[in-house]
């Protein structure tokens, strides 16, 4: 019994060791644990103002969603040699697996989709403007399987791609 109680005692006095090793190491130190940084405290220091121009207020997503498709205009030439071929390499990058390398809907993902893809050379494609190929590329269509890709492919690249589909001649 009475060793019991004597390694009772020791096991309290190991544990009360380390305790106060760690407490030191918290309190004692600069660098202490994880729960001591000010990663975990940020509101003990004064926060970062964000530089003047740093967040829009004008322009951007949110205007080209709002604006009638014939308000929306290309920053580029779409009829552009260099255009059409960075719309080309865009349209293999993001669109060729649903869409398909023969722009009938037939790409390796589009294939399991009922109904498949849209054929991008059909009538109805090639008589849209710019503004709505450009809509229904960056946020979707709404009764389709179109996602919205504006938080996925640039404005730049939308609009190269944009310009690439309208040089395709429509299927016959």
């Amino acid at each position: 019994m009475k060793r019991i109680g004597i390694l009772a005692v020791l096991a309290a006095m190991v544990f009360g060791a380390g305790y106060g090793v760690l407490t030191a190491y918290d309190y004692l130190f600069i660098f202490g644990r994880m729960w001591e940084t000010p990663v975990v405290r940020p509101h003990e220091q004064p926060l970062l103002l964000a530089p003047t121009g740093t967040v829009p207020f004008a322009g951007g997503e949110a205007l080209w969603r709002q604006s009638a498709d014939e308000a929306l205009l290309p920053p580029m030439d779409l009829a552009g040699a260099e255009t059409v071929a960075a719309g080309l390499v865009a349209y293999r990058r993001f669109c060729t697996p649903c869409h398909g390398n023969h722009h009938d809907g037939n790409g390796t993902v589009g294939q399991s989709f009922a109904p498949l893809p849209t054929d991008l050379r059909s009538a109805r494609v090639q008589a849209m403007a710019p503004g709505r190929i450009f809509k229904e590329i960056s946020y979707g269509i709404p009764a389709g399987r179109q996602p919205a890709l504006a938080t996925t492919i640039s404005v730049r690249d939308r609009w190269h791609i944009v310009a690439y589909l309208q040089s395709l001649d429509e299927r016959p």
